[in-house]
């Protein structure tokens, strides 16, 4: 057996789902068996690092949330970390590094995701079978059908692995959104299925990770979707914690 791959952790951050973002971190931390390093993904950031370079704007969008708009796939991003999420490989340059999305909350030890994991595998994700046909998602965002939709909305990438190398940053400014989230650059033998609990979109079951993908708790009309007392349960218990430090 070769040397175990050193892990990390990535959440995306939207400014405008800032109370999911401290859900999900806090959820994970809270669960954590062993320390993992844990980062945020912030477009303005990698933006002003010259990593994120894709042209966008900001047009009027349904319920009055304002839409990033990428330019390069003439499509609607629902988040800022949409395509961002790519450039994970390249930030941790090795071992195993997961991404997962800031409208999520984690209800078991992510340290136990990355067990089991085969080096062979350039990727591992929940593959989801849904195919989306159209029409609008968490707060009036249009739903865009395209192939292994939600595969990396929770996504581990092998950093150190050779296929990776071809998600160059010139890449993930140049592709269609719809080309990356299929991850157009992997042939299927290299993409590795998890156990579906870890990225359960909202409904009966008992998830890992319960993925509030159609409507956080505290947006219109998805106050009492499942798990959104626990949902909010965390939320409280970050601000008590935020204001105690």
């Amino acid at each position: 057996m070769g040397p175990r791959l050193k892990h990390s952790i990535y959440v995306g951050w939207d400014p405008r789902e800032a109370d999911a973002f401290a859900v999900a971190m806090s959820s994970i931390a809270r669960r954590l068996s062993r320390p993992i390093p844990l980062h945020s993904l912030v477009l303005a950031e990698l933006e002003a690092q010259g990593l994120y370079r894709r042209p966008t704007q900001w047009r009027p969008g349904p319920a009055g949330r304002p839409v990033m708009w990428d330019l390069i796939s003439d499509a609607p991003a629902s988040t800022e970390h949409a395509n961002a999420r790519f450039l994970v490989p390249y930030l941790a340059k090795e071992g195993w590094a997961l991404f997962m999305d800031g409208d999520m909350l984690v209800r078991a030890d992510l340290a136990e995701v990355f067990e089991g994991l085969d080096p062979a595998m350039a990727s591992y994700c929940v593959q989801h079978r849904q195919t989306a046909s159209g029409g609008i998602k968490m707060d009036g965002q249009v739903q865009s059908p395209y192939a292994r939709k939600l595969w990396s909305s929770f996504c581990i990438f092998n950093a150190s692995h050779e296929a990776n190398r071809a998600l160059t940053v010139e890449l993930v400014n140049s592709a269609p959104g719809r080309d990356l989230h299929r991850f157009c650059w992997l042939s299927d033998d290299l993409v590795g299925a998890l156990d579906p609990t870890w990225n359960v979109l909202i409904g009966p079951g008992e998830p890992k990770v319960a993925h509030f993908t159609h409507g956080l708790p505290d947006m219109a009309g998805y106050e009492d979707v499942p798990f959104s007392a626990e949902w909010r349960a965390e939320l409280a218990a970050t601000k008590t914690e935020a204001r105690r430090a």
